[in-house]
């Protein structure tokens, strides 16, 4: 790695002979501006930068080549013109392993300076992209190596530092605001779909530094999802990023989203004779290994550990990516006749599963929290109808607490739990992308696991001579804080966070509005006063209520930042409604506004609190049901998938048939049009086969044809992209 000095005396010997400033470290441009604002001895005038780094998506035979862009901080440009500029048709930014692993830098001390880090096996494949805004500026800042410095230096210095990169080929000058609104080249040899967007989806489309301190919303749902996604868990105080990749810290506001689903699904299996408890995280590799099928499922995904400060441990250790070879040595000890049956335990705790190189935030991370039950039972009935308890408890906990409607139904052997017997699933949808996604799963074992530990017990049935020895059932269900994600995508809007009031932390926010210079101080007291009684009243009732008293906010900011976090319920208290006695209540969720009289608050807040719950759910399950189509012949599925739909089609439900329609699928789709970079075709897969049938037309043994192959339809199917 080049250390600072070596690299100071590199720019000295091309022309620079300036010493870099000191500040505090710095993550984003503003902070950088802010830091700037505090040293004395700066240039009079200079340029703020931002060195972009991305990774294209390209074929597994092309060798890896990222693109370092170094810009001006202002400039903006549309990536996808970039990309078919420099021939490559999707730009990502680089992942934090990326930076660390290839430049040997992390994010907010990212500079031209890197590209002396990268190894000679890879420089040869690195693109630079130089703003030409840059090229005749006389000071231009950059970070050296860290956050902590800047250097000034000219644009001919930058040119010439890049230039003595030994084995750096690809360097380009491009008048990157050019780029700001230009659309990408025509397919060769097809057409593509021009879809004019309005000028602020545009505008949206432009980079985004990472860890913006920026407090509102600027992407597009409909248009520009992913970052959209991104922008609202953060601004809404819903997670923060952590400095290992994939890996996320749970803020308070969605922890308690998840604390309220444990209140009620442990409520709900205590009911059912389920008990808690705890197992250690670490798994031996002969525990791990003992389930073939089972460990082949997850064998990517397992982290381990070989050391202990210095020392090799003799024998790995897995971190658990789930329990089931944990605990199940465990019930062959504990069941010893069967009258230890059933035996029902759930632990709530954490997993990891490692493998995979697009984390998303509460959908696909490395480590997330989670419950995971376990029972064992003596007949196959009871283990199912446990199996189906669980089921109907996790639709709940989607369409109860979430305001999120699911589709109960069984995974197809391709996609079913691996070891197991069955897998059931409640299946969601995210309107805007026409994706579904898995929201919770509870499987029936069979008596696989326990023949392969040795789970068993005497047939009671048997004679005093004669009895048996019986594998018991077993069943295991989990689901995860990926439900927290599944709320906001479904809910958000281009404000931010809309949250359901029966998981909101805060359900009523209280803010005193309508005060000018000319209101005296006793009537800004007797408004603070107003909004802290009615606060105090709603508590009482056990309405979650706050008051936002911050006097150095106007009210429309303080709007806005509660709109961000999601609030349910906005109360706006000022001096005309004291004297009509009423408050003014705005909902999040449609922002409609209505008068509240005071001497009926509570009553009217209980009810409209739960009238915003049910509405939600009755909004969101309207557009569900419209999105989800009856696919009679293949013709239609792909457009029917490209009108961000999901489908519901006649299977003959064989695994080969699941392959070729998400081989043809994918081909079909990226024949038929122009590939998006935020949303590229994908094959649809077999989401599950829907316990609740269509019956218009209903599946006729015998008649009716599966719409991929031909061959006889089983039962319907819900196919789609997917998460």
């Amino acid at each position: 790695m080049v250390e600072l000095d070596a690299l100071i005396s590199k720019l000295n010997a091309l022309g620079f002979n300036k010493v870099p400033v000191e500040h505090s470290a710095v993550e984003n441009v503003e902070e950088w501006k802010e830091a700037l604002g505090t040293v004395n001895g700066l240039p009079e005038k200079y340029v703020l930068t931002k060195t972009l780094i991305y990774k294209p998506k390209q074929p597994k035979s092309e060798p890896f080549s990222p693109v370092v862009i170094v810009a001006k901080d202002d400039t903006v440009f549309n990536s996808k013109a970039l990309g078919t500029l420099l021939k490559f048709k999707d730009m990502r930014f680089a992942s934090e392993d990326v930076l660390k692993d290839t430049f040997q830098t992390v994010k907010g001390s990212v500079s031209p300076f890197v590209l002396g880090n990268v190894s000679s096996d890879i420089i040869g494949n690195v693109r630079v992209v130089i703003d030409k805004a840059l090229v005749n500026e006389n000071n231009i800042a950059f970070h050296p190596l860290d956050s902590l410095r800047t250097v000034f230096i000219s644009g001919s210095t930058l040119k010439a530092y890049i230039a003595s990169i030994n084995g750096l080929e690809h360097v380009t000058e491009v008048d990157l605001a050019s780029l700001a609104g230009a659309a990408p080249a025509p397919v060769a040899g097809g057409s593509t779909k021009v879809v004019k967007r309005p000028e602020a989806a545009v505008a949206a489309k432009t980079e985004e530094s990472a860890g913006s301190s920026k407090l509102g919303i600027e992407a597009s749902k409909e248009t520009e999802f992913s970052k959209w996604y991104q922008q609202v868990v953060v601004r809404s105080d819903m997670l923060d990023y952590y400095d290992v990749s994939g890996c996320y810290i749970v803020r308070p506001t969605a922890y308690f989203v998840w604390q309220q689903i444990q209140e009620f699904f442990d409520a709900g299996i205590r009911a059912l004779g389920v008990r808690n408890c705890y197992f250690p995280m670490f798994v031996s590799q002969r525990a791990l290994e003992q389930e073939k099928d089972h460990i082949e499922g997850f064998a990517p995904e397992v982290a381990w550990v070989t050391k202990a400060g210095t020392t090799d441990l003799a024998v790995p250790l897995a971190i658990r990516p789930t329990s089931e070879t944990v605990m199940y040595p465990y019930f062959a000890k504990w069941i010893r006749s069967h009258r230890d049956l059933p035996l029902k335990i759930n632990q709530w705790c954490s997993v990891v599963r490692w493998e995979f190189k697009n984390p998303q935030p509460f959908l696909r991370t490395r480590e997330f929290l989670w419950q995971e039950g376990h029972c064992a039972y003596m007949t196959k009935d009871e283990a199912y109808t446990e199996v189906l308890d669980i089921l109907t408890l996790y639709r709940r906990i989607y369409e109860e607490l979430l305001a999120v409607p699911v589709i109960e139904g069984v995974k197809s052997e391709k996609e079913k739990f691996a070891g197991g017997v069955a897998t059931t699933t409640v299946e969601g949808f995210i309107p805007a992308t026409g994706r579904g996604i898995q929201g919770g799963t509870s499987h029936y074992l069979g008596q696989n696991f326990s023949k392969m530990f040795d789970v068993v017990v005497e047939d009671p049935e048997g004679t005093s001579t004669d009895r048996p020895k019986i594998h018991v059932h077993q069943t295991s269900w989990g689901l995860s804080t990926r439900t927290i994600g599944v709320m906001v995508m479904v809910h958000g809007d281009d404000k931010g966070l809309v949250l359901p009031p029966r998981v909101a932390e805060t359900q009523v926010i209280i803010v005193p509005c309508g005060l000018t210079y000319k209101h005296t101080d006793e009537d800004r007291r007797r408004v603070t006063d107003a909004c802290l009684a009615v606060e105090a009243r709603l508590k009482k009732v056990g309405i979650r209520a706050d008051s936002d008293l911050r006097d150095n906010y106007t009210p429309g900011f303080k709007y806005s930042h509660w709109e961000v976090r999601g609030v349910p319920l906005r109360l706006e208290i000022g001096p005309k409604d004291l004297e009509k006695q009423s408050v003014l209540s705005v909902r999040r969720d449609n922002f409609a506004k209505a008068s509240v009289a005071l001497d009926k608050l509570e009553s009217t807040l209980e009810l409209l609190l739960h009238t915003i719950q049910d509405e939600m759910l009755l909004r969101a399950r309207k557009t569900f049901n419209e999105r989800v189509k009856l696919v009679l012949k293949w013709d239609d599925f792909v457009p029917t998938l490209n009108s961000k739909c999901l489908t519901m089609i006649p299977w003959c439900e064989r695994e080969e048939c699941e392959e070729q329609i998400k081989a043809r699928s994918t081909r079909d789709a990226i024949n038929d049009e122009a590939e998006d970079e935020k949303e590229p075709s994908m094959g649809a897969k077999s989401l599950c086969l829907p316990h609740n049938q269509p019956q218009d037309p209903p599946i006729i043994p015998g008649q009716t044809k599966c719409v991929q192959c031909g061959h006889n339809a089983k039962r319907y199917a819900l196919f789609g992209r997917s998460y």
